[in-house]
């Protein structure tokens, strides 16, 4: 049974006893594989939308001195810049050293937060487009949450495209009510302005379990279905830009896909015409 009620924490924030921590304040589960979390903000964390942090929790003591390291992994920040929270979106695995342990957490909780927040998934990294792709595989939409509640999204593009491929339909949950929270929220409304909320197009697909539309994005774009779903030409270096987030082999197939179509990988330092995420695997 999937359980959806959020868990926020309406107590005072206790005494952090944790190297960099910060408390849990929301845990949200979507299904028994996936769940999000919001966790206080450190005051002097700044971050540009699209970026990640490693988060975690203490080790298992060792054996033999009893000592306790931290066990972290990296994060995209699912939140935007301006959030007075962190929000992160992230998988459970049920023998995996972090997430085994993470997605038990509850308000009032604490976790370890490293407040260096770094990656590709920024808008610096692009040059100015017609047409902003955001491409995403499971848990790797995070970035992407962040990036659709960010002003300057929308700035430089006539549209912004949103692929979202799970494997079951309940996988798509999240990012489903954050779209239509986005475009009934009032403050969003007021953030972003109608025009720019008019500007999203969410392409939901699955792999698996019967849905409106079946397939990998890959192969939607490889068949040309996604551009004719849409009503937009084909992959256009001179008027397209991509961001890329999900698992090693699909960040490997969509670049090769973006490649082939005449788009540049960009960088911090270089910007191009799509980037993607290494760190981030979802």
């Amino acid at each position: 049974m999937t359980e959806q009620t959020p868990v926020t924490l309406d107590t005072a924030k206790p005494v952090p006893t944790l190297p960099d921590a910060q408390t849990v304040t929301q845990v949200k589960h979507y299904t028994d594989r996936l769940f999000s979390f919001r966790v206080t903000r450190p005051a002097s964390l700044r971050f540009r939308s699209g970026e990640f942090v490693m988060i975690g929790l203490m080790g298992d003591p060792h054996p033999e001195t009893g000592k306790q390291k931290p066990l972290l992994r990296a994060y995209s920040i699912a939140s935007p810049s301006w959030d007075e929270e962190l929000e992160f979106y992230s998988i459970k695995v049920p023998d995996g050293p972090l997430t085994s342990r993470l997605q038990h957490i509850q308000p009032g909780d604490e976790i370890i937060l490293r407040p260096k927040p770094v990656g590709t998934l920024v808008h610096d990294a692009l040059l100015p487009g017609k047409r902003l792709y955001f491409f995403a595989t499971g848990t790797g939409f995070a970035p992407f949450a962040s990036l659709l509640r960010e002003p300057e999204t929308y700035e430089n593009y006539d549209e912004v495209i949103i692929t979202h491929t799970c494997r079951d339909v309940d996988e798509l949950t999240y990012s489903r009510e954050l779209i239509e929270n986005l475009k009934s929220d009032e403050m969003m409304l007021e953030l972003l302005g109608q025009e720019n909320l008019d500007k999203i197009r969410y392409y939901p697909t699955t792999t698996r379990e019967q849905s409106p539309k079946m397939g990998r994005i890959t192969t939607l774009i490889e068949n040309g279905e996604l551009f004719v779903d849409l009503g937009v030409p084909p992959l256009d270096p001179a008027t397209d830009r991509a961001m890329v987030c999900g698992s090693l082999a699909f960040n490997h197939d969509i670049k090769a896909l973006l490649e082939k179509a005449g788009l540049h990988e960009g960088a911090n330092s270089d910007p191009g015409q799509f980037v993607i995420e290494k760190a981030f695997v979802g």
